[in-house]
């Protein structure tokens, strides 16, 4: 007897087709509340990478995420740790380059005699010490320039000038009324502090400095033209170096030719340098187009650290030049699943916190290697050892769930992102100056976002290119562990002065930060 076989019909048509719809609103349905609950946490919880309690779970309980050698856990099962009262913390000592001031307590006279009749002696003394702050104090410069004559002939015997009067030394401003250290003042209240110009109008007004906003912005226009020829040279040499970090970050500027008051322009950071000339650039630029980067990488060849954005594809094919990833945004895209999956309690664990476990040894290795001191070639070998097996686990990982999620959900977004950006991520093992991901470089920028929260946009593209090129003297004297008003100070004095390539390039920071000329900075 043969078996019949049942034609499908319209309507087993008809509901399978509803079935497929149903089935896609509900994944829409579900992305858009995945959506939702992300757009909750940025709103109302921390600002922070960190996941909360609820949000780890026992994401990472696994004890191989916690060591690079799993023997270790075996050894610390075995140490006995007695109970104990926890011992009180002690105050940090006050630094010893600070100057001391000695304010001597005694007691009094009618007190120095013993009851026994004899007099008291001094048998020691109890010192302690405490933080103490003077307040800034204004004061005038007055240049007093000798002027000299001859008696004699008055300046009629010979060719000469009748009266010879003293040279002023070059100043940062000619004409101004400012000296290099005021100019310094400002320019690191702006540019290290954060205070907006028309604040420091009104603190400048408390020290009787009567100076407006407008005349204080001039002043830092006119400081971003003097210090162009350190810029260059900075410039120079992070190029000459092959390992280069950049990012960029949105920045308003009101007065522009043909563009409206509300429309973004954009500051570009370079982080880089050859070994021991940590150099960090700021660039302003109207556009986030990809013809800046390749304006401000010129001929640079070697390894180019970025994230994702398109606009650094073109530099990075240039031939010579190796475009290196940013783990640190593959994994937020993963926090950003864990957040939005466990805002509502319950919720079972999803496929993020297995991959951000296994991105968490990745980042165990570099703080092994970090905290070592290691040397790049000793990271590198640690990187081959450790962390390529890792690589490994997540690549068998990625290939397993590449498809066990929707593309369009937080997860599957992030998935496809660690799937495109992979032979960016590993290239990182290639060589130990690499780091495993661009945060230096966005810790760089840092300060300027949180300075744009206080002064909020630039009044003119003037101004902004001022503020990139001040932006990079101090946080490239602060990368090279010097002061930034004194270091400002110290170029503003010295700069007009200078009139050779070598007294230029003896102000760059990291020449002030040798150890021979240290105290001509400090």
């Amino acid at each position: 007897m043969g078996i019949s076989e049942t034609s499908p019909t319209p309507e087993s048509d008809e509901i399978a087709t509803l079935k497929a719809l149903n089935a896609a609103q509900a994944a829409r349905i579900a992305i858009l509340e995945e959506q939702l609950r992300l757009a909750a946490v940025k709103a109302f919880a921390p600002k922070s990478e960190k996941l909360s309690a609820l949000a780890q779970m026992d994401l990472f309980n696994e004890a191989e995420a916690l060591v690079v050698n799993p023997e270790a856990e075996a050894q610390a099962a075995e140490i006995e740790v007695p109970a104990h009262a926890r011992a009180r913390g002690k105050r940090k000592p006050i630094d010893a380059k600070l100057p001391r001031v000695r304010v001597e307590h005694d007691i009094p006279d009618d007190q120095k005699t013993c009851p026994c009749g004899c007099l008291l002696t001094r048998i020691g003394e109890v010192t302690s010490e405490q933080f103490d702050l003077i307040p800034a104090r204004a004061q005038v410069l007055q240049h007093v320039r000798f002027k000299y004559a001859c008696r004699s002939c008055e300046g009629t015997s010979h060719a000469g000038p009748a009266v010879i009067t003293a040279a002023m030394p070059a100043q940062p401003i000619p004409k101004s009324n400012a000296s290099p250290g005021l100019l310094a003042h400002v320019s690191t209240a702006k540019f290290v502090d954060g205070l907006p110009l028309y604040r420091q109008e009104g603190i400048l007004a408390r020290y009787m400095i009567s100076v407006s906003r407008t005349a204080l912005a001039c002043w830092m226009i006119r400081l971003g033209d003097l210090v162009m020829p350190l810029i260059n040279l900075m410039h120079e040499a992070q190029l000459s170096y092959d390992v280069l970090q950049m990012d960029e970050t949105s920045v308003q500027v009101l007065k522009e030719d043909g563009r409206p008051a509300t429309a973004k322009s954009f500051m570009w950071v370079r982080r880089g340098g050859p070994p021991g000339q940590r150099i960090i650039l700021f660039d302003y630029a109207p556009s986030r187009a990809g013809a800046i980067p390749m304006r401000l990488l010129d001929e640079y060849k070697g390894y180019l650290q970025s994230d994702a954005y398109s606009a650094y594809n073109a530099p990075a094919k240039r031939d010579g030049v190796i475009h290196v990833g940013c783990l640190d945004h593959a994994r937020r895209k993963f926090v950003e699943a864990v957040k939005a999956q466990h805002a509502v309690a319950g919720m079972e664990r999803g496929l993020a916190p297995d991959a951000l476990l296994i991105i968490r040894k990745l980042y165990v290795i570099e703080k092994l290697a970090r905290d070592a001191g290691m040397t790049p070639e000793q990271r590198h070998r640690l990187r081959n050892d450790k962390a390529r097996p890792i690589w490994d686990e997540l690549r068998t990982w990625l290939d397993r769930n590449r498809n066990a999620t929707p593309p369009q959900s937080l997860t599957g977004k992030a998935i496809g992102y660690l799937a495109d950006e992979w032979p960016k991520l590993i290239r990182y093992l290639d060589d130990g100056r690499i780091e495993i991901s661009n945060v230096l470089c966005e810790n760089a920028i840092r300060p300027f976002v949180v300075g744009r929260k206080a002064w909020l946009f630039s009044d003119t593209p003037k101004g902004a290119i001022a503020s990139a090129r001040l932006y990079s003297l101090v946080e490239t004297a602060k990368a090279n562990g010097l002061d930034p008003f004194a270091y400002l100070k110290h170029i503003f004095t010295m700069l007009p002065q200078a009139t050779t390539l070598e007294d230029i390039d003896a102000l760059l920071p990291w020449q002030l930060a040798r150890p021979a000329t240290q105290s001509v900075a400090a």
